[in-house]
């Protein structure tokens, strides 16, 4: 395919992403025929993916409402993906019109999107480098130019963290990234598991082994393990369209949607 102008050349064009693919699911423009092909024979097998990552992205924007509401206007949003609507900064900035937001992206795809739309936004940055690289993300001249880590800051791990394997010690890194925040300080956490839907995640790991990040789902006591260290805010560890859901009308057989969500915050 004739690459578009806004794919760094180092992008690999034949090879899916799963950043681009979660692109495709939210509607976005950024992603190619590789990916789109990707995502077919996904929900092919799988019909509700896109309403999962539909209710992945409609929880993020509940939380970071949520953190906003308890004064909080600096926002690290680590494996933020391929910018799309309904944004960190658009949400945050709706809410306390001068909050600062650091993206960080290891896909270089994701990070020149992120750049190109945020460019002329003084109050955001962004940053490419590896989740588990803690020191890369928290001295980044541009993370240390927006964030005061003195203050309260949220950290977002949105749907990220099913893509760093146990040998990657997410759980050390977090840590790492706990002890640098300000007591106050929020984690945001959301994370595939195949505790929903058991018969189905086996084939899912399988199609994402043909990208650069295949996926690691992880069980409710995983995840928790995951958050020690910060104390859970109501609800706890829930299906994603159960944590603090705008519809007051609980939605019918959630675990269907095979993802886990929490919110803890640094005491």
């Amino acid at each position: 395919m004739q690459r578009p102008n806004w794919a760094p050349a180092e992008v690999d064009l034949d090879r899916p992403s799963a950043a681009r693919v979660y692109d495709f699911y939210l509607g976005g423009l950024h992603n190619f025929a590789v990916d789109r092909e990707m995502a077919a024979r996904a929900v092919a097998d799988w019909p509700e993916l896109p309403a999962i990552m539909q209710a992945n992205r409609a929880f993020l924007r509940r939380a970071v409402r949520h953190l906003a509401a308890q004064g909080i206007d600096q926002f690290l949003d680590i494996g933020s993906g391929i910018p799309t609507v309904g944004n960190v900064h658009e949400v945050a900035q709706a809410a306390l019109g001068d909050a600062r937001v650091v993206y960080v992206d290891i896909d270089p795809i994701a990070v020149a999107h992120a750049r190109a739309l945020l460019e002329d936004d003084a109050n955001t940055g962004v940053v490419q480098a590896d989740f588990v690289d803690v020191g890369a993300v928290l001295e980044d001249p541009v993370t240390r130019s927006l964030l005061d880590f003195s203050r309260p800051v949220g950290l977002l791990v949105v749907a990220l963290l099913h893509f760093v394997g146990d040998e990657r010690r997410p759980a050390e890194a977090l840590a790492r990234y706990r002890e640098a925040m300000a007591p106050g300080s929020h984690l945001v956490l959301s994370h595939a598991s195949a505790d929903g839907a058991p018969d189905r995640a086996d084939e899912h790991r399988s199609l994402y082994r043909r990208t650069a990040t295949p996926m690691t789902m992880r069980s409710r006591d995983e995840v928790a393990a995951l958050l020690d260290g910060f104390t859970l805010v109501e609800p706890g560890i829930v299906f994603l369209p159960q944590w603090r859901p705008d519809d007051p009308v609980p939605p019918a057989n959630p675990e269907r949607f095979t993802g886990y969500a929490a919110v803890g915050r640094r005491d």
